[in-house]
């Protein structure tokens, strides 16, 4: 999958982020779309980074994976501010 920011920046998933980190991006996707705040999107992205992929443990974040998580923290603040 080919995820583009606001900004105009492009990452591959296959080839930018880990096994791992794709699992996580998985699950930011869900709640991206339901996350009540910005703030509680963060939590989720840092329990997310701690259990890691099938609880394997800690999760170290990659520059994609922190461009893409911040591209989806804004994701979750205009949906909020339109909402």
């Amino acid at each position: 999958m080919i995820i583009t920011t606001a900004k105009g920046k492009s990452f591959d998933t296959d080839r930018d982020l880990s096994a791992p980190e794709r699992h996580i991006i998985q699950k930011l996707f869900a709640w991206e779309s339901i996350a009540e705040s910005v703030e509680y999107f963060r939590n989720k992205k840092e329990e997310a980074l701690l259990k890691g992929w099938n609880n394997s443990g800690p999760i170290q974040e990659s520059y994609a994976l922190k461009e893409i998580i911040r591209y989806l923290e804004r994701k979750v603040s205009n949906r909020l501010k339109n909402s």
